[in-house]
């Protein structure tokens, strides 16, 4: 099987991933301006030097069977590396200027960044941005694996620091979140051991929460038992509405349900729901004023909410506020 893999012809990994992704050979062709017998014909000679089936033909379209999925999973990553060798050649060159890429931590995306976003906007109306939300360790990877141009989280970094530089860009607060009329709502005094006792709701299995992780390490305390996990902070939030899971989010991104009375705060003492959100970067990478404008206002907006503990600051945040380049 390894030598099959080293025939693998990377052109024809690109064009099944078309194939696959439009449904039907012709839609494929005429995405790749070829021929369709010429595109049936190299499908065909992958299969022939693999030994395998990759798709079934029916009269509904062209479906990958399994191993032509897992070609697939393969021929996307080559086809991302190209992108990104791309936009890296073409920055070098001093082309146009590429798109801004960003990733963000999803706890921010309620108030935080749609405000700074929008600020951001109308300062560079011509200037495209790129936003993906995921959890911390798939955003450090990325930005290793230079899918983003920086990221801005919380400053543990799951020994990732090589290569990285951060810096920090407000204090975020974090709160244990429950449902109204849960059975801790109001109780004085409670304790993690109570608390761990609850289902949770974690952002991601991927790792430990940190954030809670860090706050029952300092309790000599286990993590709790019972954990749901879902990567969605408005799913997240939905959970614990509707049942006795605890989740612990900032207040920011939990103060419309609080005010409304749909959630509530569980009170509990821990200094590690304090947070810092910093700003990561490769070490030597160079941002232009678009970017570091668009750092300078998030760290703005950031410390304006965390600082008011409101889901927005004042509106008298005007666009001749927008911060300076730093």
């Amino acid at each position: 099987m390894q030598d099959l893999m080293l025939k693998i012809d990377p052109k024809k990994l690109l064009y099944l991933a078309t194939i696959i992704e439009h449904g039907s050979l012709k839609r494929a062709a005429r995405a790749l301006n070829v021929t369709q017998p010429a595109l049936s014909g190299s499908m065909s000679r992958l299969e022939s030097e693999l030994g395998i089936r990759a798709f079934e033909r029916t009269p509904k379209g062209v479906f990958p069977t399994a191993l032509g999925e897992i070609l697939y999973c393969h021929a996307r990553l080559i086809r991302d590396e190209i992108g990104l060798a791309e936009r890296a050649l073409l920055n070098a060159w001093g082309g146009a200027p590429a798109a801004v890429r960003l990733g963000s931590l999803p706890s921010l995306a309620t108030a935080v960044m749609p405000l700074a976003l929008q600020k951001w906007g109308q300062a560079h109306p011509d200037r495209e941005l790129q936003i993906v939300e995921s959890p911390q360790i798939d955003l450090l990877v990325g930005l290793l694996r230079r899918e983003f141009d920086f990221v801005i989280g919380f400053t543990e970094c799951y020994d990732l620091e090589e290569g990285l530089r951060q810096r920090v860009l407000f204090r975020d607060k974090l709160l244990v979140i429950a449902r109204k009329g849960h059975p801790l709502e109001g109780k004085p005094d409670v304790d993690w051991p109570t608390l761990v006792s609850f289902p949770w709701v974690f952002p991601t299995a991927r790792r430990p929460h940190a954030v809670l992780g860090a706050a029952l390490k300092a309790e000599n305390i286990p993590p709790p038992e019972n954990i749901t996990v879902c990567g969605s902070v408005i799913l997240l939030k939905a959970v614990v509405a509707n049942s006795d899971h605890l989740a612990v989010l900032p207040v920011h991104a939990v103060n419309e349900e609080l005010v409304e009375g749909r959630l509530c705060n569980i009170p509990i003492d821990a200094a590690a729901l304090d947070r810092n959100i910093a700003l990561y970067f490769r070490e030597g990478h160079q941002m232009d004023e678009a970017s570091r404008d668009l750092i300078a206002i998030i760290e703005k907006v950031g410390q304006e909410i965390c600082q008011r503990g409101l889901a927005t600051p004042s509106s008298d945040l005007s666009a001749a506020e927008i911060p300076g380049n730093r």
